[in-house]
C-alpha cells in the first residue's frame, strides 16, 4: 500500500490515495467502534441510490485502523469556492440540492436522530436546567425518518470532471428530521467564521424544501449542545453558547453568537 500521496491531514486522522482506492488511517485515540460504525454508516447509505464511494475494506496499517474506499476524482465544492469566489452561490446551490436529495432516501438500519442526540445531550457540558429544557425541547418536536448526513458542508462534496456530485464522511449519519441537518449544516459555516454564507445557505434550504426557517431554528441550541460533546475542544464554548440560549429568540441568538469570539475569523457581516 502506497503511503506517499497525502490528500488530507486531520487531528486524528490521515487520509491518502493509493491508485483508485482513498485510505483513512485513524491513530490510536480514534475509538475502534466509531470506526467501524462511520465504515457501516457508509455502506448502509451505498443502498440508497446516491453517489457514494464504496467501502472496500476495512483493516489496521501499522497498528492504526484504516477504511480504504473508492476514490473519486475530482474537487471539493469548499476548493471549488475558494478558487472561484465569483461561482460561490452556485457551488452554495449544488450543495444545497445534494441535501434535499438526500433527504428524500431512508436508510431504516441506520441510528434515529433524536436518539443520539438524546445521548449526547445527558453527557453536555450543561447546567441542569438547560439540560433538561433541551431535552423536553428535543421530545416535542417530530419524529421524522429521512436520511441526514450529519455533517454536510461543502468540504464533504466532490464535483467530478463529468459534472457528477459524491458525497463523502458519512460517520454521523442518522435517520431523523431534515431540520436538524440543515441546522447542523448552518451551525458549521458559522463555525468556520462564515457568517454571510450560513445565512445564504439556510435562506437556499428553506426555500428549495418548503420549510420555514424558524422550524430549523428550533433544532440548532439542541444541535449545538449535541455536537458540543465530542466536537473540538477550541469550538466547546462557541457550540454551548448557543445551547444555553435557548429559551431567546433567534434574533437574540444570532447576535450572541455573531459579537461573541470564537474559533474562526470573525464575520464582517
Amino acid at each position: 500500500m502506497n503511503f506517499d500521496n497525502v490528500i488530507a491531514e486531520r487531528k486524528n486522522k490521515t487520509i491518502y490515495r493509493d491508485g483508485d482506492k482513498c485510505v483513512k488511517v485513524f491513530n490510536s485515540s480514534f475509538a475502534k467502534a466509531d470506526i467501524l460504525n462511520e465504515a457501516l454508516n457508509q455502506a448502509r447509505v451505498e443502498d440508497c441510490g446516491l453517489n457514494v464511494p464504496k467501502i472496500l475494506e476495512v483493516t489496521t496499517v501499522d497498528g492504526k485502523w484504516a477504511i480504504i474506499s473508492e476514490y473519486i476524482e475530482g474537487e471539493t465544492l469548499s476548493h471549488l469556492m475558494r478558487d472561484n469566489p465569483a461561482d460561490t452561490d452556485k457551488y452554495l446551490e449544488m450543495m444545497v440540492n445534494t441535501q434535499l436529495l438526500i433527504h428524500t432516501k431512508k436508510s431504516p438500519l441506520l441510528s434515529r436522530l433524536k436518539d443520539k442526540m438524546n445521548r449526547k445531550i445527558l453527557t453536555a457540558d450543561l447546567d441542569p436546567v438547560t439540560r433538561y429544557e433541551l431535552l423536553i425541547r428535543l421530545e416535542g418536536l417530530p419524529n421524522h425518518d429521512k436520511l441526514c448526513h450529519g455533517d454536510l458542508c461543502p468540504s464533504n462534496i466532490i464535483l467530478t470532471p463529468d459534472n457528477k456530485l459524491y458525497v463523502i464522511d458519512w460517520a454521523h449519519a442518522t435517520q431523523g428530521n431534515a431540520s436538524a441537518d440543515a441546522a447542523r449544516s448552518f451551525l458549521t459555516f458559522h463555525l468556520r467564521g462564515e457568517a454571510d454564507l450560513a445565512e445564504k445557505y439556510l435562506d437556499m434550504f428553506c426555500e428549495g424544501s418548503n420549510i420555514e426557517k424558524s422550524y430549523v431554528q428550533k433544532w440548532m441550541p439542541i444541535v449545538a449542545a449535541s455536537q458540543s460533546v465530542k466536537g473540538k475542544l477550541e469550538e466547546r464554548d462557541f457550540l454551548l453558547r448557543w445551547a444555553n440560549v435557548s429559551d431567546y429568540s433567534f434574533t437574540y441568538l444570532c447576535r450572541v453568537f455573531l459579537t461573541a469570539p470564537g474559533p474562526a475569523v470573525s464575520s464582517t457581516k
